[in-house]
């Protein structure tokens, strides 16, 4: 089961792709034919409740990343025509290239704003993924709630008609984010007729409505019948999606094929995720000195202990979009391994491993631990609830960052979305790591931690030292970052029994 935390491998296309390939056959399985997938959002501030959805700071490698919709649609054909839509057949889905555009760049982060930008800004941060998409043959591309300088995106008809399709020759389907047309009032729905005018007008070929339906058609239908809306723009949209369709086959297969069922979660999918969670994690901090470093740890040792909020919790690896909008905490939201179980299945037999979520310093101190692993991070969230401007560990964890590693040595895992503060607990920690949102395979976080293979990953995203620093991106005149864009620490693997 791939969950959005998987999608964070940097530099290794490949991977990417071959994670587009499992997530297509999974999504078949479930007899849907799209995903609203990638992302190629550029996350120009960690503020941004979305920025675990964008794949980096630097276009280039979202631009890189883009080798997904090849896993999720099937390889172009040769001399295929620009901007035409491709799905090689019923195991591959419809992508979505997605949101359309500068959805990365808003105002301090904030979702669904503003990203005050030039033209030439727009066109060389938020745009050029875009580019590669539609050479990809992506099927199709979602607007953005978001404005670019105050107009906005789903009632831009010089970005979504006169750029996109005219000029980049797109020749997929343009679909409206979910309600979408909505928020293009201020408040959402003050004047849906409107709304229904200028985002049909702008370009958008399929609207998201997820309740009242008949209202949009009522008002669509007025508005073609009263020549409002031309005629003209009803044969490009439905031109567009029957292109999509054809191309997918799904009038001679339109039914789902049960013969998939056994793809979802399969042994062999979930070993694609655990490779993608050891080749992402970055090793931020190892020891005093190069010469002393605390990672691999030992698998054999008396008594280890595993604290934090994070460390014995399957929801909270996951993160939102997973199985529900928010995501939840828990145990009990799907199958998997978590940190916790991943360290008891990977140490010595006689290795004792002690459990306390958030142990006191007189627990640590008298316990006669051989080294420490504290997991801990972000809540699941996903779109505005995740927006913040504090950029925090979630409680207690701080505590217990303080409490296990003032006492023994310790390596702090960080389960987030996105950078966050850790600046304060550098002094007293021995090793750190970025785990990022691993999913349901938190096994690939022991496989690096002792050993089993070496720490490869590098930061697609700047690690700032406080938010008063943001937005802070790679290239920027004030770059004073606490880990700069593109570091990472190595390992070897070690070959312990």
């Amino acid at each position: 089961m791939l969950s959005n935390g998987d999608f964070f491998p940097r530099r290794d296309p490949n991977l990417v792709k071959r994670i587009g390939e499992a997530t297509a056959l999974e999504v078949r399985a479930t007899g849907i034919p799209y995903a609203f997938a990638p992302c190629i959002a550029v996350c120009r501030d960690p503020r941004w409740g979305r920025c675990y959805e964008s794949y980096s700071e630097d276009h280039k490698i979202v631009q890189m990343m883009t080798e997904i919709i090849t896993g999720l649609q099937g390889g172009l054909p040769v001399h295929s025509k620009k901007g035409v839509p491709f799905v090689a057949g019923k195991n591959k889905v419809a992508a979505c290239a997605k949101h359309y555009v500068g959805d990365g760049g808003t105002t301090k982060g904030i979702n669904e704003n503003n990203t005050v930008i030039s033209w030439n800004g727009l066109l060389s941060i938020h745009m050029p993924a875009y580019f590669n998409s539609i050479a990809k043959g992506v099927a199709t591309i979602m607007t953005s709630y978001s404005s670019w300088n105050g107009k906005k995106m789903h009632a831009n008809h010089d970005l979504v008609t006169d750029f996109l399709k005219n000029k980049l020759k797109f020749r997929g389907f343009v679909i409206s984010d979910w309600q979408g047309l909505d928020r293009i009032t201020s408040p959402p729905h003050a004047n849906y007729s409107y709304s229904v005018e200028a985002g049909v007008g702008a370009g958008i070929d399929m609207v998201m409505v997820p309740y009242n339906f008949t209202e949009f058609i009522d008002d669509l239908t007025y508005q073609v019948k009263n020549n409002i809306i031309p005629m003209s723009r009803i044969d490009d949209a439905v031109k567009r999606i029957l292109r999509v369709k054809f191309v997918m086959g799904l009038f001679e297969n339109p039914m789902a094929d049960n013969s998939l069922v056994n793809q979802l979660g399969s042994q062999e999918h979930r070993e694609l995720a655990r490779e993608a969670v050891r080749k992402s994690l970055v090793l931020l901090m190892n020891g005093e000195s190069a010469d002393k470093p605390l990672l691999p740890l030992p698998k054999k040792a008396t008594k280890i202990l595993v604290a934090g909020t994070h460390a014995d919790n399957l929801g909270y690896q996951c993160g939102g979009w997973t199985i529900t909008w928010q995501g939840l905490g828990g145990n009990d939201l799907t199958t998997g391994t978590t940190i916790l179980q991943a360290v008891k299945n990977t140490v010595d037999s006689s290795t004792q491993v002690v459990y306390s979520e958030n142990p006191d310093a007189g627990f640590v101190k008298s316990g006669e631990f051989s080294y420490a692993i504290v997991v801990v991070g972000e809540p699941p969230y996903a779109e505005t609830y995740g927006d913040s401007l504090n950029l925090t560990i979630s409680e207690p964890g701080p505590n217990t960052i303080y409490n296990v590693c003032g006492s023994v040595k310790c390596v702090v895992v960080v389960i987030s979305g996105r950078p966050v503060v850790v600046q304060p607990f550098v002094s007293s920690i021995d090793a750190l790591v970025a785990a990022w949102l691993p999913g349901t395979e938190g096994q690939g976080v022991a496989d690096v931690l002792f050993g089993d293979y070496g720490f490869t990953g590098k930061l697609a995203r700047t690690w700032f030292k406080t938010v008063d620093q943001l937005p802070m991106n790679v290239g920027d005149p004030h770059y004073d970052p606490l880990f700069p864009f593109g570091f990472g620490l190595t390992t070897k693997p070690t070959h312990q029994n």
